[in-house]
């Protein structure tokens, strides 16, 4: 067997499977080879050809998951996003079970590793310019300790570039993801009103589930490595996306909005860290143009779509 059969043969191993954007990786992989998931929680309606390991990536039963399987990629989608999870949690879960799995892709000489970051690593700023390319400063956990775990695996990952130069490595940067997953964004958009700063309306970008699903495949072909903003239809203020939505909208000045939040947040009634506040005042765009060049990346979603797609969750 070839390099390039080394490359394509063999199982697609997903961590976070049981995930919302896991389960529609996998029903999108196993049409073409086999697929193993790896994730705590239960998988109920898995199809039958999906291998699901039912483990703490933190566990060392990890590793026997690597050696049962011929893995011929690892897809990391398993970050813990639970703003109320503490810091131990948060670094223990991310940190900690992220340096493991990368242990068992050296090990196993895994020919290839996408990690899903989050164009948030970037941070939202007064002072970003109009787009950023891969190589900007990752600021994002300035204001935000819950993105300080993502730069972090961002960073173990861009490390891994150079440790293991025969593991082809791939970090997508998507930028707020839309769709029925559960994250920030599409929790934010499904409110009624929703409410926004005074004063702010700042460009956004939005990208479909099922895009980002696409760029994970075209990463996953052989002979690509390397750090990929990926982003969606063409940018809109965050206006024309509560106009597309048809919500009603109410604008209060930000000092009164951190302060009614941060109660809200503290007494448990919302689900929107106020951190989050500076995602709707201040611009995080990417430069996408790699992506497009060298994964042959197109989104197909519209912009109305993309962002229609977010009441597929309401439920």
């Amino acid at each position: 067997m070839n390099a390039s059969d080394a490359a394509t043969s063999g199982a697609v191993l997903i961590t976070g499977i049981c995930g919302r954007l896991g389960k529609q990786l996998a029903r999108a992989l196993h049409r073409t080879g086999p697929v193993v998931g790896v994730d705590r929680r239960p998988f109920a309606d898995k199809p039958k050809d999906i291998i699901h390991a039912q483990v703490d990536i933190r566990r060392k039963k990890l590793k026997e998951v690597f050696r049962g399987s011929d893995i011929r990629a690892v897809v990391h989608l398993g970050v813990l996003h639970d703003p109320r999870a503490s810091a131990a949690d948060h670094h223990s879960w991310n940190v900690a079970g992220f340096a493991k799995l990368l242990e068992y892709v050296a090990q196993f000489r895994v020919p290839k590793l996408v990690l899903l970051s989050s164009a948030n690593v970037y941070g939202p700023q007064p002072s970003n310019p109009q787009f950023l390319t891969e190589d900007a400063p990752l600021l994002g956990g300035q204001n935000f300790s819950d993105i300080r775990d993502l730069i972090e695996l961002d960073m173990l990952a861009q490390s891994f570039f150079w440790k293991l130069p025969e593991t082809e490595t791939i970090i997508l940067r998507p930028v707020h993801i839309l769709g029925s997953v559960h994250n920030a964004p599409s929790n934010f958009l499904r409110k009624d009103p929703i409410v926004t700063v005074l004063g702010f309306d700042p460009m956004m970008q939005v990208v479909h589930q099922a895009d980002v699903v696409s760029a994970i495949e075209l990463a996953l072909r052989p002979g690509v490595r390397g750090t990929f903003n990926v982003a969606g239809p063409e940018p809109a203020s965050l206006s024309r996306l509560v106009k597309i939505l048809g919500r009603q909208k109410v604008s209060v000045p930000y000092g009164v909005t951190r302060a009614v939040l941060s109660r809200m947040w503290s007494w448990r009634l919302t689900s929107f860290p106020p951190p989050e506040l500076d995602h709707i005042r201040y611009v995080c765009m990417v430069d996408d143009r790699r992506a497009r060049e060298q994964l042959g990346f197109a989104p197909k979603m519209g912009l109305e779509e993309t962002v229609l797609a977010v009441d597929e969750g309401r439920w």
